[in-house]
């Protein structure tokens, strides 16, 4: 990838230009004409390495509800499991994983009722079992932000303003169009019909935790993965050693279950098998962990965002 496209990157993920004519603003930090600036986003939407550029939303502050689910589904029933989760929007997230437990995937729905609900009916529909609803008792990190602008961004718990945020119509009719992809064009706010105002106080709110470009991993250059869950003592301790860590990108606690004796988890994301190595080492070691598992991607099902307000 060339250099001017890393520095794009670097500033589109976590720093698009709230403005009319955001080409224009983001073209003048990086000594581009906006006609530039334009073509060269533009060329890593249509590449593939911006998967979408729009509206990371709090779906916790929009009163949703997201959790993990991890179960087991044989091998030669995967395509099966697959094909019958691609017709779930409510799932956003599904892999296949190194560990006895194969198959993870993320849920967003209204409560915790209707998760369960999703959940038993895949058992039944499909070949998976030995399903569990995973909540997050304590969330250190959550970052979608790869590269140099991954630097420091560690969330915080949800404030009181977002908790109490109850959107009305033109909310959620903005929330809904920016939580997708937006115009493939050099005035996309305008014609979304949204003004750049509502989405910087979607951010002042923190209903919104950040507004660029969401890329695919592996197109960026961060070819490996792994979800890295660990046994500690001290789960708050370890967690937020965890959160420093660049390379960390979402680091929770959540309950033991049985089979699956660990409390934290890590996502941890590198530019290669030799450097993932050295990176879950070090995980292991900042966290003191008495036990641990590395649950390696191997290979991704479904990755998509989710769409809000959309009925």
């Amino acid at each position: 990838m060339e250099s001017l496209d890393e520095k794009i990157l670097d500033v589109v993920q976590n720093g698009f230009p709230l403005e009319e004519r955001p080409y224009l603003a983001l073209g003048k930090m990086l000594g581009l004409s906006e006609e530039q600036a334009f073509e060269r986003v533009e060329g890593l939407r249509k590449s593939g390495v911006i998967r979408r550029l729009g509206g990371v939303y709090n779906s916790r502050a929009l009163g949703f509800v997201s959790r993990l689910c991890a179960g087991v589904v044989p091998e030669d029933r995967l395509d099966a499991f697959a094909a019958a989760v691609d017709k779930i929007p409510a799932i956003t997230h599904n892999y296949v994983r190194s560990h006895a437990y194969n198959v993870w995937f993320t849920v967003i729905a209204r409560s915790e009722a209707e998760i369960q609900e999703l959940v038993r009916g895949l058992e039944a529909e499909t070949d998976l079992h030995d399903a569990h609803v995973l909540s997050a008792s304590r969330m250190f990190k959550i970052n979608t932000v790869m590269g140099k602008a991954a630097s420091g961004n560690v969330a915080g718990q949800v404030s009181k303003s977002a908790e109490s945020f109850v959107p009305n119509e033109k909310d959620r009719s903005r929330i809904n169009m920016l939580s997708k992809d937006i115009p493939h064009t050099q005035t996309p706010f305008s014609d979304l019909g949204i003004d750049p105002s509502e989405i910087r106080g979607d951010l002042d709110h923190k209903i919104m935790r950040r507004f660029g470009a969401v890329l695919r991993h592996q197109d960026a250059g961060f070819v490996a993965n792994s979800m890295v869950c660990l046994s500690v003592t001290k789960p708050e301790v370890a967690g937020a050693e965890l959160a420093a860590l660049p390379f960390v990108s979402h680091c929770y606690e959540r309950d033991a279950f049985e089979g699956f004796p660990y409390n934290l988890y890590a996502m941890v994301h590198a530019c290669s098998g030799e450097e993932l190595e050295k990176f879950v080492d070090e995980v292991a070691h900042v966290s003191n962990a008495k036990d641990y598992a590395r649950l390696d991607s191997l290979k991704e099902l479904k990755k998509t965002s989710f769409y809000f307000f959309e009925s």
